[in-house]
């Protein structure tokens, strides 16, 4: 996420009042509030944040749904053995939706009859909508407070992250992943940018699809983003962008979920809440702490779904072990 977007998502919200010690109960069927202003958001937040629900020092946020059963069940929905990236691959030259490409440089190569080995050096900004990363729950800054009421202040600039690191993930998060193809659902082959994805047209997929998301799930939702762009060309994702709405959030809270990922940054841009400019981040990660994975690619997942008239599999993800890290690069897998 660019750092201007931060600094206006942190101004343009207000304060919170302290939340319950536990998640709260779901709201019956098609109770989802309609976030029209950061009003709603707030008020939203102070019911339903997760601050304590997992005790005052918990680093782990929804990884705590990842139970041996649940991992367990995860498992047996690998029928044929197929692995399939989610990735994107890491973008090397400067576009409209790449302000901070890769850096590869080669440090010994094989144009030499004597060189006996090839190295590279890579640096690399993940943050933002370029590459596919997940967020640690240490990325996301809510009135001087970060996931579970930790002061802000403990991220700084000599150690980074003193809690909430993307290693406090090291184990991986090994999931249930559900795809929610949103252009196949709309019968199009991509949304177009500014379009939200509502809590509503999620409700209405689970009803067609037959596919229920539950507790722990991992749910990764299509806007094809990148169909669109091999065929339009690239643009500013970060001005204008498909993308969930908040009452999305609500929806996912309301199941449970563990793991977000989108093909584009999570938001819908703009994001349809006066005075929010990326509420779903907030919600999701400060609030509930839910992991999210920015930039991912489903093309190729999508099609070997539909081809099999499924949508749920074995979802992996295992990030870099960086200590104080606010995320790390990664290469998601669905294995079907």
């Amino acid at each position: 996420m660019q750092r201007t977007l931060l600094v206006a998502l942190v101004a343009t919200t207000l304060a919170c009042a302290p939340a319950p010690s536990s998640p709260a109960k779901s709201p019956s069927s098609g109770e989802h509030p309609r976030f029209t202003s950061a009003a709603d958001v707030e008020a939203w937040k102070k019911v339903h944040s997760r601050t304590g629900a997992w005790g005052a020092n918990d680093e782990r946020g929804a990884a705590n749904l990842l139970t041996a059963e649940k991992r367990r069940a995860a498992a047996s929905l690998v029928r044929e053995g197929v692995s399939v990236s989610i990735a994107r691959p890491l973008e090397t030259k400067v576009a409209p939706d790449v302000p901070s490409p890769l850096g590869h440089d080669m440090l010994e190569n094989g144009e030499s009859p004597k060189s006996t080995y090839s190295a590279d050096r890579l640096t690399l900004g993940f943050h933002g909508w370029s590459h596919t990363h997940v967020d640690a729950l240490c990325h996301i800054f809510d009135h001087g407070k970060m996931y579970n009421g930790f002061p802000q202040n403990r991220v700084t600039a000599s150690e980074g992250c003193q809690v909430l690191g993307v290693d406090r993930i090291r184990d991986g998060l090994f999931t249930r992943g559900v795809l929610v193809d949103v252009p196949a659902f709309r019968g199009t082959s991509w949304l177009e940018p500014g379009s939200p994805v509502t809590a509503d047209e999620l409700t209405a997929w689970e009803a067609r699809t037959g596919t229920k998301v539950g507790a722990g799930d991992a749910v990764i939702v299509r806007t094809g983003r990148w169909a669109r762009r091999a065929s339009v060309g690239p643009w500013d994702v970060s001005q204008n962008s498909p993308g969930l709405h908040a009452s999305a959030a609500e929806w996912l809270r309301e199941r449970n979920v563990a793991v977000v990922a989108t093909d584009v940054g999570l938001d819908v841009i703009p994001s349809g809440v006066a005075g929010d400019i990326l509420p779903v981040h907030v919600m999701l990660i400060n609030t509930l702490g839910v992991y999210v994975i920015d930039d991912c690619d489903p093309e190729a997942l999508a099609k070997e779904l539909a081809r099999r008239g499924r949508s749920d599999f074995l979802f992996v993800v295992a990030p870099l072990v960086i200590e104080g890290g606010t995320g790390s690069p990664i290469n998601p897998l669905a294995v079907l």
